[in-house]
């Protein structure tokens, strides 16, 4: 069996959790206190995932840039793909919080929206 040690980021307790594994499956979690750290804890050994958060170059704009961030959490091996996309990519103004830049960012299911607006010069 092979134990893998982390800090849950589930809650703000911040518990040291403590995952026992077996053929790549979670078979145990110890040290949370919550059930968000059993969730946590399985999901970040067997198939860790992140929510990005980044800007996309604003064209039309009084501000050069836009703040965006993936709609769902995506595969944490697929994080350089998803920032490679969004740093090609250009959004023409106005853009509104909400709004699609990006849709299936690198495959991932998830689509690259805005989290801030750019109005039109």
């Amino acid at each position: 069996m092979d134990k893998r040690e982390l800090t849950c980021i589930g809650c703000p307790m911040g518990c040291f959790l403590t995952v026992m594994l077996e053929n790549g499956e979670a078979v145990s979690v110890e040290g949370n206190t919550c059930q968000k750290g059993d969730i946590y804890a399985r999901k970040e050994v067997v198939n860790p995932t992140r929510i990005v958060t980044s800007t996309v170059k604003l064209e039309g704009s009084d501000r050069s840039r836009v703040s965006v961030k993936t709609s769902t959490d995506i595969p944490k091996s697929k994080i350089f793909d998803v920032m490679k996309e969004i740093n090609e990519a250009i959004a023409k103004a106005p853009v509104s919080i909400g709004d699609v830049i990006i849709k299936n960012v690198a495959g991932t299911g998830s689509d690259i929206i805005a989290t801030g607006n750019g109005d039109l010069i």
